[in-house]
């Protein structure tokens, strides 16, 4: 494949009592000072599940650095070498767009542009780029609402992005905001981010909004799993209109491979915490 490392194309859609089932993986950040070893051993336990795909978040290179950033990049093909059979769709982040030489590069590697767009069966995914501000952008709105527009018909949409743009107004439990009302109007009901590396969970007028733990990114705070401080990966299904959420942590040595629904999950960590 050249200088570029992501694998592109159709997915698999299974089949399940005649229902189509789409199962894939979502990845947290690699960077933000890294962790040693730990998002090869999240690509090997997601390898394991045999997703569709995976959608990552962002946060592939440490970045920051013109004069290092295609070095970098390189070093990152390596690392997805063994699971480039796997389709990967990736979201810009902060440590990996900085600088328009920056954002040209993460074009030329990731086969993609900052934002776009895909179907899997009957899911649509919107990503978009916040890479530049913690606030979604006037242009990126504009991006989000003529997808939306277009892709009405998909009974499930999902909206990916790196930063958590919504996080204030879903912590304060504040629905009147131009994003959550977009989401409505369009019948979005699913919602992805990282950045900050934790596992937090929000749900505003049917929108489930998730901001995905870390793959390699360090720990911040308290560093405990019931406060959403764990390295793992979240698997998702999609059952007609139905998704559901199977959030992995890791297993020994780098945590307990505990498994919880989403259910279990708030703004603050576990909500029934031991």
């Amino acid at each position: 494949m050249g200088a570029a490392a992501f694998l592109f194309g159709q997915t698999p859609v299974a089949q399940t009592d005649g229902a189509p089932v789409l199962r894939f993986a979502i990845l947290g950040d690699r960077t933000g000072e890294t962790q040693p070893g730990i998002y090869e051993a999240v690509w090997r336990e997601i390898a394991a599940a045999h997703p569709a795909f995976v959608v990552g978040v962002g946060d592939s290179i440490q970045g920051l650095d013109d004069k290092t950033a295609e070095a970098e990049w390189a070093d990152f093909n390596r690392v997805l070498q063994p699971f480039r059979q796997i389709p990967y769709y990736p979201t810009a982040g902060n440590h990996d767009v900085w600088s328009e030489a920056s954002a040209k590069l993460y074009e030329k590697y990731a086969e993609r542009p900052l934002h776009y767009s895909f179907d899997s069966g009957s899911a649509h995914f919107t990503v978009l780029d916040n890479s530049l501000t913690d606030a979604l952008p006037s242009g990126e709105m504009a991006f989000l609402e003529e997808d939306l527009k277009a892709h009405a018909a998909q009974p499930v949409k999902f909206i990916v992005s790196h930063r958590p743009s919504w996080l204030l107004n879903v912590v304060l439990r504040n629905p009147a905001f131009p994003f959550q009302q977009l989401a409505e109007k369009y019948g979005v009901r699913n919602v992805i981010a990282g950045h900050v590396h934790e596992m937090m969970h929000g749900t505003l007028n049917g929108v489930e909004y998730i901001s995905v733990p870390s793959a390699g990114g360090h720990l911040r705070a308290s560093g405990k799993y019931e406060d959403g401080w764990f390295f793992g990966y979240i698997l998702a299904t999609v059952s007609g209109s139905n998704v559901t959420y199977e959030i992995h942590e890791l297993p020994a040595p780098y945590g307990e491979a505990r498994v919880t629904p989403l259910a279990a999950w708030g703004a603050v960590g576990l909500l029934n915490k031991p």
